[in-house]
């Protein structure tokens, strides 16, 4: 066979599709609720940025400034990276190689060698210089390559994925971080108040056993709710301090940068609007795991064409063009030019199992994967209809503890007057004062635990980040 009947075979057997081993991926089918049990509002939002929800400009600045400094994002970030490289190398491999290269050789032989003294250039070194441009193509004929493409291509979207599941985490994290700082501030300045309000009753039950009006042990029981309620206040503080460290660490921040910033005391966030849930379809389009865990499903999937591949024979071309001669001066003359060309094909013939080995690691590896893909949808479910029904408990509790911490404020300016008047024994006021600043600081904590209780939902919706384009929003094919 000539050069050109081989460039021709070459090219023809590059052009020809030929078949791919192995199953087609296919989206497994997901039987999902028509709506959520714990839903009041089913209609559709935009959750990519769902914390505006409060209303807190605070809160915004700290979940954008974190999105770009989370050293969590920046790892994601370079995974991603490292999964485009790889799925660009597995393209590259569908294509030619090609190298250009320089040689000098020298041959030679003694006399002592055992050749016929009548054989020429006994005892003479001869040099053999070669320019040449060398390349070699593996033929996809079975689908080896093109499967490793498929797979790696589905590995990196599943990386974009996990990328979005850290965003998706990391606002979360933040706006939780950032509640239970107010939740901590507010309730440190209701120990305040009430520390003051004690300390005014102390002294005037101090004044009142001065005047005989009462006895050492009103003003000692005064004097012991007073300290008990200013031993709470260091642990409150320090539950400040940490809750900002905590902040700044999700930013990527030293731990006292932000302590300036949000020194300030602030109302725990509250929803401005009705919280909408959508529908359980969407959990397959905005929750990053569950996608993540479908795309590796299908590059796990590609894997079983890859192992299946070797079980068929590959074929490989190469070839070079150049020049050669022994000696220099004549390399690049007309009469210099070279060339080669050579087709190889291998197949194994005897490997006791390997091959039919990995093809069933391959498939016990895709059937792991289907089951971790289910796995995470039946997760992301359970994930919303618990934080709905938290969401909606909480709300109620919070309308009683409400109702609870105004009758407690009540009592406790009753009790005060009709102990100050003389009609009421000091242990009431006592237990008004307890009483009030339990309710106030339940109350408090259920103002964080119903914004906690909204975030977490957004969680669990998969809100945080948005497709680049209309199409990432569909499903994948």
């Amino acid at each position: 066979m000539n050069c050109w009947k081989m460039l021709v075979f070459a090219c023809a057997a590059g052009l020809l599709p030929g078949c791919m081993l192995g199953p087609d991926y296919q989206k497994p089918e997901s039987r999902l609720p028509a709506a959520w049990a714990g839903a009041a509002d089913t209609a559709a939002e935009d959750r990519a940025a769902w914390w505006r929800i409060f209303n807190d400009p605070l809160l915004s600045n700290l979940i954008e400034q974190a999105k770009t400094g989370n050293r969590d994002v920046y790892q994601a970030q370079a995974r991603l990276l490292e999964a485009r490289y790889r799925s660009q190398l597995a393209g590259a491999n569908l294509l030619p190689t090609s190298s250009m290269n320089m040689s000098t050789s020298q041959t030679g032989s003694s006399k002592s060698a055992g050749i016929s003294a009548g054989t020429t250039g006994i005892g003479k070194t001869n040099e053999l210089f070669r320019h040449t441009v060398d390349a070699s193509w593996e033929l996809d004929l079975f689908g080896k390559l093109r499967r490793g493409l498929e797979s790696a291509e589905a590995t990196e979207q599943a990386a974009l994925e996990d990328l979005r599941d850290v965003l998706v985490s990391l606002c979360a994290e933040v706006a939780l971080n950032y509640v239970d700082l107010r939740k901590q501030q507010q309730q440190l300045a209701i120990t305040e108040t009430n520390l003051v309000s004690q300390q005014e009753t102390y002294q005037i039950t101090h004044w009142r056993q001065m005047a005989g009006l009462t006895t050492q042990l009103d003003v000692d029981q005064a004097r012991l709710s007073m300290e008990n309620t200013r031993a709470s206040l260091p642990s409150l503080r320090s539950a400040v301090e940490q809750a900002q460290h905590n902040l700044a660490l999700l930013l990527g921040r030293q731990p006292t940068e932000l302590a300036a910033a949000l020194s300030v005391a602030g109302p725990v966030p509250v929803a401005g609007a009705k919280v909408a849930s959508g529908i359980p379809a969407d959990i397959l389009r905005q929750r990053p795991d569950v996608r993540r865990a479908e795309r590796k499903l299908a590059a796990q999937t590609a894997q079983i064409g890859v192992a299946e591949a070797a079980r068929y024979p590959s074929f490989t071309l190469s070839g070079s063009i150049g020049v050669e001669s022994l000696e220099y001066a004549n390399l690049y003359t007309a009469g210099a030019k070279a060339f080669q060309m050579a087709a190889k094909s291998a197949l194994v013939l005897l490997d006791f199992g390997r091959i039919s080995a990995n093809v069933g690691i391959q498939n016990a590896l895709t059937e792991q994967a289907l089951g971790l893909y289910e796995a995470s949808l039946l997760t992301a479910l359970t994930d919303v209809e618990n934080a709905l029904s938290a969401y909606r408990e909480e709300a109620w509790r919070r309308e009683a503890l409400q109702a609870a911490a105004d009758a407690g404020d009540s009592a406790m300016r009753l009790s005060q007057t009709q102990y100050n008047a003389g009609i009421s024994d000091f242990q009431r006021v006592l237990e008004a004062q307890r009483s009030l600043l339990s309710a106030q600081l339940q109350l408090t904590a259920s103002d964080a635990e119903l914004a906690s209780n909204v975030i977490r939902l957004y969680k669990a919706l998969g809100g945080g980040w948005e497709a680049e384009n209309s199409q990432e929003n569909l499903e994948h094919d």
